[in-house]
């Protein structure tokens, strides 16, 4: 019974059009050099396969469905994929995933990179981004902002420069709706609907940033590939929701 159960909530999914992996970013443009160097880019043997953002100089923070594409370094400190120094940029990882998470399709879509060493390349200003306070929330904020590297089009080539563009966040009440209320716990909603910016394929994991360089959520999924915005909202996770999970891990220093 079970297992049927979770097979008609794939299907139901599947109907809906949800895929996961990966986002680039839509009607976006070049972030500017040094802005956001908190941007980790997730490889595996063959490049970039994921987004991610530095939390602390031990820790990137990305999407647990990542995983599944195997990865097994990050790469901090450059806008441009073409110009890596492997020696300063390039650490190896340990993944960190909580308990909960079984499959996109039941959420708790996080996952933390422990770093092979304390993250720092040369002279260039390479700093944490901000996570949020417990009651903190994209629905707190009118606008966001996310930033990946790959297509800037559904069908386009991906690009090897960090993208960035503005993303209206979208109340939960009318994302559940639009997403015909099958959304899995613990997300928030920007971009992808009533505006022509979201995200693609290509760049699970990146962060929604807002306030003041804050990263209230983490790219998660949207409606089957499809980058012809409006659709339907994009899905981040809410980082929100996983403070005690994250903290932990952090004073540690270990899954």
């Amino acid at each position: 019974m079970q297992a049927l159960h979770k097979f008609l909530l794939l299907q139901v999914l599947t109907s809906l059009g949800l895929q996961a992996l990966g986002s680039e970013i839509i009607k976006g443009k070049n972030a500017k050099k040094n802005s956001m160097l908190y941007m980790a880019s997730v490889q595996n043997n063959t490049g970039h396969i994921c987004g991610g953002f530095l939390i602390s100089e031990d820790f990137v923070m990305t999407a647990a469905h990542c995983d599944t594409l195997k990865p097994l370094s990050v790469v901090l400190g450059t806008h441009n994929l073409k110009k890596i120094n492997n020696a300063t940029m390039r650490y190896s990882i340990q993944k960190c995933k909580p308990r909960s998470y079984k499959n996109i399709e039941s959420g708790n879509d996080i996952m933390l990179l422990k770093l092979s060493r304390k993250a720092s390349v040369g002279k260039k200003p390479i700093k944490p981004i901000q996570l949020p306070n417990p009651e903190m929330n994209a629905e707190a904020f009118k606008k966001c902002s996310v930033a990946g590297w790959g297509r800037t089009e559904t069908r386009e080539k991906a690009t090897d420069k960090l993208q960035v563009t503005d993303v209206p966040v979208i109340d939960m009440k009318t994302c559940q709706k639009l997403w015909k209320n099958k959304l899995p716990p613990n997300v928030t909603c920007a971009g992808g609907y009533g505006t022509i910016k979201g995200f693609c394929q290509g760049d699970s994991g990146g962060p929604l940033v807002c306030g003041k360089n804050v990263a209230v959520g983490v790219v998660s999924f949207n409606n089957n590939n499809i980058c012809d915005y409006p659709d339907v909202p994009n899905i981040y996770t809410d980082v929100s929701k996983f403070l005690p999970w994250i903290r932990e891990i952090l004073r540690k220093k270990k899954c």
